[in-house]
């Protein structure tokens, strides 16, 4: 059995090229609600046609951080840049943005096409625009057939698309979504994806809040990990799996009890990192799957009551697990 090394640092995945051109630059933000830090000095950056997802736990300032993004909520320090300027300073600056919240912003007793023209007057399409922005808005969302139909008709998944779609008749150059794909069915989840893919082709900066690490697998450019309002981890997909596990697969041990001093340092030298307060330990293994005898005999020999042990294809969940010891209890 060949266990990995411990991790290298990460590489800095922030270059000054990347904040000159970026659609979105939050630097330093920290925002504190009722006595409690939501936001602590996180950095973030979103460029033309890139996808960003922000993943992490429950109350982990995902939802803060878009908010603050879009100019809704003052940071208590820290700066908040759109397309050169502060969205909460500068009123101008939020024609470039178009946001999608998590509970849907339509009216279910108006038709599909009705709650577009509703929608495009509120962000200022022009008379003489509102048509042709209407029906590319339709095609979009692969809505044209439903244009006349009452949105409370519609399935969750046509309503998510039109709503994100609404969000675009305005033409922004950022797209903030706020868990675009919950509650919908995989068909649903499978169009919306789609939709998104078309809206970075064209060059739209997507910044995404999600509890879907299959979801941040397919579509990110970036994903930023955010545990207790602080970035724990961020990079490419690829790049941090390759980095955490290189060709291993990911190994989880599960023991029949915890873990004593001597066990646990022996554990930690093999390169894994404990969970569940040391009755878990995932690690990065050389090896096939039909090497399992070998490592239980390995662990054996260090005197481990063994329980279980998993060997898988490496995801971002383990690369999470790996670098902050920490589950993401999505």
């Amino acid at each position: 059995m060949v266990y990995k090394h411990h991790l290298t640092p990460l590489p800095h995945t922030v270059t000054e090229f990347d904040k000159k051109d970026a659609l979105l630059s939050l630097a330093r933000i920290r925002k504190t609600l009722g006595g409690q830090v939501v936001l602590d000095g996180v950095d973030a950056l979103v460029g033309a046609g890139e996808i960003v997802v922000l993943l992490g736990p429950n109350g982990a300032g995902k939802t803060t951080l878009l908010g603050t993004a879009c100019g809704r909520i003052a940071p208590d320090s820290g700066s908040v840049t759109v397309c050169g300027g502060d969205p909460r300073l500068r009123p101008e600056i939020r024609r470039h943005l178009g946001f999608v919240p998590q509970g849907l912003a339509l009216y279910p007793y108006l038709s599909v096409k009705e709650n577009l023209q509703t929608f495009g007057r509120m962000m200022g399409v022009t008379k003489h625009d509102l048509p042709w922005r209407i029906d590319q808005a339709l095609e979009r969302g692969a809505l044209a057939e439903l244009a006349d139909r009452r949105v409370e008709t519609l399935s969750g998944g046509m309503r998510r698309r039109l709503n994100i779609v609404a969000s675009l008749l305005h033409d922004p150059k950022l797209l903030l979504l706020d868990e675009p794909t919950v509650g919908v069915d995989v068909n649903a989840r499978k169009r919306i994806h789609e939709l998104l893919r078309q809206l970075r082709a064209k060059g739209i900066g997507i910044l995404i809040t999600t509890h879907d690490l299959e979801q941040a697998a397919s579509l990110a450019d970036r994903v930023v990990f955010l545990s207790a309002g602080r970035v724990r981890l961020q990079g490419a997909p690829r790049e941090l799996i390759q980095h955490c596990y290189g060709r291993g697969r990911e190994l989880i041990v599960t023991l029949g009890q915890q873990a004593d001093i001597e066990q646990s340092k022996a554990l930690t030298e093999r390169g894994l990192t404990a969970l569940h307060g040391g009755l878990a330990w995932i690690g990065a293994v050389d090896g096939s799957y039909t090497d399992a005898a070998g490592w239980t005999q390995d662990l054996d020999a260090a005197g481990l009551s063994v329980r279980e042990i998993r060997v898988r294809e490496p995801d971002l969940e383990g690369v999470f697990l790996r670098v902050t010891g920490e589950e993401l209890h999505l």
